[in-house]
């Protein structure tokens, strides 16, 4: 969204990052920020702050200049490589880590360590993402599927689209469960009050969710989850939709909740057909230790 927007007198209250978010929903809000920051919007003819409560009448305008393209550059960052060959990796992602370059974060990616390991990434349509085929949230570890040319990208792509990969995820959840297992099925859209997150929504995606209670604790629960979709953000909006939030998660989940920092969810397992041989792959790995010693901590009040 780039160019010079006059707005109609405004007709509500309220701060004016929050109102133009509202208004002009293809601006992300940190965005509008960045903008009413740097002077590009005015109201009534004079820049303002982010915090200026507009008024009813107030005449805003703002110009919206072109985004700087990010600059993919390698970077010596460590990578757990779980597996290798000439078409695909296999890499466990640490949480905390981002996976490809964005806006808020231009650097110190998943897609930077791997530019610094191989120059063989398959190019991405966006350019700014080349080998990633599918994502995990930057809180959440695990394991993710890179492409290393066209060929594995349209493979793998294909069969994220057959749903014939093998996604598995552990999480630790709030409350416990009178059911062994279950199937959430349930769009996911934007949520209409909240840019920043998912919610089950009507006119959503559609979203399935497979999960299985493992292990029962004291106002917790250990549950698998597998993904029969892949919508942004789908375990923890559909565990908190059934009313088992994620432990830890900020945007979805209590406040008062396990000790960490992000989500306690982990791609634990992950499968699917190589490129050329078509052979099954599969691959585990423990989560991460964080996760662990808080499972040993609930371990002691275990139903």
């Amino acid at each position: 969204m780039v160019g010079h927007y006059e707005l109609k007198p405004v007709q509500a209250e309220g701060r004016i990052d929050k109102y133009l978010a509202n208004e002009l929903p293809d601006l992300s809000r940190s965005r509008i920020k960045e903008l009413i920051k740097s002077g590009a919007v005015k109201v009534n003819g004079q820049t303002t702050k982010v915090s200026y409560q507009v008024e009813a009448g107030d005449k805003i305008m703002l110009e919206v200049p072109p985004v700087a393209p990010l600059k993919l550059e390698a970077e010596d960052i460590p990578l757990d490589i779980v597996y290798e060959d000439h078409d695909v990796i296999v890499v466990n992602k640490p949480q905390g880590m981002v996976v490809h370059p964005a806006a808020g974060h231009p650097n110190h990616t998943l897609v930077n360590a791997l530019l610094y390991h191989t120059k063989d990434l398959a190019a991405s349509p966006e350019g700014f993402r080349p080998g990633i085929v599918h994502r995990i949230d930057k809180d959440t570890s695990g394991l993710l599927m890179i492409a290393k040319n066209a060929k594995a990208r349209e493979s793998l792509e294909a069969q994220l689209a057959a749903k014939t990969n093998e996604r598995l995820y552990l999480a630790i959840v709030h409350g416990n469960f009178s059911e062994q297992a279950g199937v959430i099925d349930a769009p996911i859209g934007r949520d209409h009050g909240d840019r920043k997150k998912m919610a089950v929504v009507e006119n959503g995606k559609k979203a399935i969710t497979h999960f299985k209670v493992l292990q029962q604790f004291k106002n917790y629960s250990l549950v698998q989850c597998r993904l029969e979709t892949g919508r942004t953000h789908q375990i923890r909006v559909h565990m908190a939709y059934i009313g088992h939030p994620v432990a830890g998660d900020p945007l979805y989940g209590p406040k008062k909740t396990l000790k960490g920092q992000g989500q306690f969810l982990h791609a634990a397992t992950l499968g699917f057909k190589q490129p050329t041989t078509g052979k099954d792959l599969q691959f585990s790995v423990p989560a991460p230790e964080n996760f662990q010693a808080a499972l040993a901590e609930l371990e002691k009040t275990a139903n």
